[in-house]
């Protein structure tokens, strides 16, 4: 099984019209055009009767701490955590592919409705709905894709993990606002085959020079 994309490049920088955020000289960042990247499968193997795409960031800083701050940086030795930027279920495996902007396109404060999506898939929330609890205007449930947005001031650059998952199940056994966690912990034992395409992302001026 083979997972491509003309919008980003294995191991190379996410183009800013995939990122949620993108740096500002004046006020370190700003939103950006937030638009899903094109995806493209091929060779499903035999038995595929939906497939699932998720899209994660391993990289993020499990505390807060230093995040953002003025004149700190956060440590490289941090202890990281999952950040889900994209939960879809429940695609044909007829289809062979994904447009982008087709998924998100700009960002929507307070969140984007959810579950159901175009062509019968099922989208979950992802990380921004946890990130922006305790912030009045941009606070709600954030289904589908929304970019990167790193910390500005982190010290190491970020990975974003696009898997796709071929599954012997037509329906993936989730149901309400469901996260990453439970479409993972929901298809264990009925993945077929999965591709992986991986790039990165920093806000950080340091790393960007």
């Amino acid at each position: 099984m083979k997972l491509e994309s003309p919008s980003i490049r294995d191991g190379e920088p996410i183009p800013a019209q995939h990122a949620f955020c993108v740096p500002d000289p004046s006020s370190h960042v700003r939103l950006a055009e937030n638009r899903n990247p094109a995806l493209s499968w091929s060779n499903l193997p035999a038995g595929t009767r939906s497939l699932a795409l998720i899209c994660h960031d391993p990289d993020v800083p499990s505390r807060p701490d230093d995040v953002n701050q003025e004149g700190k940086e956060v440590p490289a030795d941090l202890p990281r955590v999952d950040f889900y930027h994209w939960v879809l279920v429940d695609i044909d495996p007829l289809t062979a592919g994904v447009v982008e902007g087709e998924f998100a396109n700009g960002v929507t404060p307070r969140g984007k409705p959810g579950p159901n999506s175009p062509n019968g898939t099922r989208q979950g929330i992802n990380g921004y709905s946890s990130w922006f609890a305790d912030d009045a205007d941009m606070s709600g449930n954030y289904y589908g894709y929304d970019g990167p947005c790193p910390p500005w001031n982190d010290s190491v650059v970020h990975h974003y993990h696009f898997t796709l998952y071929a599954l012997d199940l037509e329906r993936c056994p989730v149901n309400g606002a469901f996260g990453g966690d439970d479409v993972l912990a929901a298809i264990e034992g009925h993945i077929l085959a999965e591709a992986r395409l991986s790039a990165t992302y920093t806000l950080n001026p340091r790393l960007l020079s």
